[in-house]
């Protein structure tokens, strides 16, 4: 979901969002965080590389970033994906 320009996401947001996705898929799909970045990796078409996010997220490599119109909001992904797990085992 992409944000309108000059929203943020807040707990009443994220609670909105979390509530949409129990109803409309099921309550195994609610992630267990939902953070707010500056860009979502896509290809030239446009379409959201999904495998890629959770590649990141995952600390593994991405293949084919040739195909990627933003490149960049990987590594935005790969710094917020690497200070979320070390806040979790801190």
């Amino acid at each position: 979901m992409k944000l309108r320009d000059g929203q943020t996401l807040d707990a009443r947001l994220e609670e909105r969002i979390r509530s949409e996705i129990r109803r409309h898929a099921s309550p195994r799909h609610v992630p267990a965080k939902i953070v707010q970045v500056a860009d979502i990796p896509h290809t030239k078409n446009g379409k959201v590389v999904e495998l890629a996010v959770k590649a990141v997220v995952h600390g593994m490599p991405v293949p084919n970033t040739d195909a990627l119109a933003n490149p960049d909001a990987l590594g935005v992904l790969q710094g917020l994906a690497a200070a979320l797990r070390m806040r979790a085992t801190t």
